[in-house]
């Protein structure tokens, strides 16, 4: 019997909890401004009463009344009949919960970004560095994708694929997050063996879609294999390439010297070769010179390689206003029993 009593009063006293009539979401919310007017309700009709009511001057003998505190039990009534109100206005708000199940139909591409870490993509025609730029747009491309599978690839002198093709988008972004200049110890700009890399990690992918988008600053200086020749053999594997040339050609500015003052080096890109890669791999050549640029390219890609995802939304409504009905109810049935006892005023009701 005790754990019967428990299983019922458990969730009525659990309606009551305001962490329980937070959780709710109301059909008729603004019927819950009305709350604050239950009391007022009955501070009104007690000034009206008091206003109607005579007066008549009685003289005590001196000394203090006796208290006793069962008087305040004719507020009991009262008290009841303010809460029947309040949950009947809770009831008419409608309390409700909707669960939504979000179901996703259709294939995703597969990306792998190819980024460049050699010691070039230190400068600082792009706020504030080459490669900060870069890391950046890029984790804002991460940020728009949905479905689809992305890898890392750096390279320097030599290339290395960092995350695998993957839909943990949290993981990419702290890959991207760790890049640094100097983390391939073999400077250099290898960009045939980074496109061989790539070709590697996605030659056996059954995307539909298999893209690569391969940014770098400057012109192949390492490596055995000929860009042009990655860039065929990646084709031939069914890779689309995109190729982002970052930076300005001529003096761009590099650091400071000992004394403060701004350092200049002169830099060119191939962008020749980049055109090439991206024609054998069917794709398109960007050129970024300011960090405008480079997120206007990465938004134009975004735009470009869509992915067939559907989103299919379930929701299921569940209505709780009946409980409140119930409390509604049953005090409205005990205000009426109070009535007729010796708790309520007969003079004044």
């Amino acid at each position: 019997m005790p754990q019967l009593w428990s299983d019922v009063l458990a969730p009525v006293l659990d309606s009551v909890r305001y962490a329980t009539l937070a959780s709710y979401t109301w059909e008729q919310p603004r019927l819950l401004l009305l709350l604050p007017l239950v009391p007022l309700l009955f501070v009104v009709r007690w000034a009206l009463a008091r206003r109607r009511r005579s007066r008549l001057g009685v003289a005590f003998v001196a000394g203090q009344l006796p208290r006793d505190w069962s008087t305040v039990l004719r507020f009991l009534p009262d008290v009841v009949l303010a809460l029947s109100l309040g949950f009947g206005i809770l009831a008419l708000a409608r309390p409700q919960r909707t669960d939504e199940r979000v179901v996703q139909s259709g294939t995703g591409i597969d990306i792998l970004l190819v980024l460049d870490v050699s010691g070039s993509m230190e400068l600082q025609d792009l706020r504030p560095n080459r490669l900060e730029a870069a890391k950046r747009v890029a984790r804002e491309f991460i940020d728009g994708r949905q479905g689809d599978r992305i890898g890392l690839v750096v390279f320097a002198g030599d290339a290395y694929s960092l995350a695998p093709l993957t839909t943990d988008y949290d993981l990419l972004r702290d890959n991207l997050q760790g890049l640094r200049l100097g983390m391939i110890a073999n400077d250099g700009t290898a960009i045939g063996t980074a496109l061989g890399v790539a070709t590697n990690r996605l030659r056996d992918s059954r995307s539909r879609t298999k893209l690569c988008i391969l940014i770098s600053d400057g012109e192949n200086t390492a490596g055995s294999l000929d860009p042009l020749t990655a860039a065929q053999l990646a084709h031939a594997y069914g890779l689309k390439l995109y190729t982002i040339g970052l930076g300005q050609d001529g003096i761009v500015p590099y650091g400071t010297d000992d004394a403060g003052r701004p350092t200049y080096v002169s830099t060119r890109l191939d962008e020749t070769t980049m055109r090439q890669i991206a024609q054998a791999g069917e794709g398109r050549f960007f050129r970024a010179t300011d960090n405008a640029a480079l997120q206007q390219t990465f938004a134009q890609i975004n735009r470009y390689e869509k992915s067939e995802i559907k989103q299919t939304r379930y929701r299921n409504t569940r209505d709780y206003y009946r409980i409140y009905l119930f409390w509604c109810l049953g005090l409205w049935l005990l205000w009426l029993g109070l009535k007729n006892t010796f708790l309520t005023n007969a003079l004044e009701d």
